[in-house]
């Protein structure tokens, strides 16, 4: 990752080229990694990158915003990987959802600091169309998924398809944040492989 540099000259010299922007979201993917949504400061974020304390606020209005964006990314990159893990329900729907549930860990062990982003930050979604639009995208994925699995079934065993979007949704989450999207310090021990404990429930 970048910004190994303490003397903060590859920020510098980003911002010098425009690109200020995108190295913020990359300085606070790396502190988010290393702190938690929660443990740094927009201050911590532009002395990371090698620029004033009021450079950032050229580009987001605060550190809010800045989190914001970097869970919206987090959440365009979600969505189009549970769409193509969906593969419009091909070999059929129930392997289809199985392999949602499969890319939903995959993302969250792969690129944790977008996933505590996301889901542990604490960002007003109501208030960020923006960021609630994103979020919705990816979870129409597993509702579509989960219409597609009922519909599946005869009509007297079928479940609403919302009730099962959400169980996986609550179930996937459950299983990454548990095992899956912490450090290597925080995660807990399992005897099985979370994908296993996940395609068991």
């Amino acid at each position: 990752m970048a910004f190994s540099d303490p003397s903060g000259a590859r920020g510098r010299d980003s911002y010098h080229h425009g690109n200020l922007r995108e190295v913020l979201i990359e300085a606070a993917l790396r502190l988010i990694a290393e702190h938690g949504p929660g443990g740094f400061s927009f201050a911590e974020v532009a002395r990371a990158v090698g620029v004033s304390p009021a450079a950032p606020y050229r580009h987001f209005r605060d550190r809010g915003a800045l989190l914001a964006e970097v869970a919206r990314r987090g959440f365009d990159r979600f969505a189009a990987e549970l769409e193509r893990a969906w593969n419009r329900g091909r070999p059929d729907p129930a392997t289809a959802i199985e392999n949602c549930g499969r890319a939903y860990l995959a993302f969250a062990r792969r690129d944790p600091a977008s996933y505590a982003a996301m889901f542990e930050s604490g960002l007003p979604f109501d208030a960020d169309p923006v960021l609630r639009d994103a979020a919705e995208s990816a979870f129409g994925v597993l509702r579509r998924a989960a219409e597609a699995a009922c519909g599946s079934l005869p009509q007297q065993r079928r479940p609403p398809a919302l009730m099962v979007a959400l169980h996986i949704w609550a179930l996937s989450h459950g299983v990454a944040s548990l095992f899956v999207g912490h450090g290597e310090a925080g995660r807990r021990k399992l005897p099985m492989a979370p994908e296993d404990l996940l395609e068991a429930g």
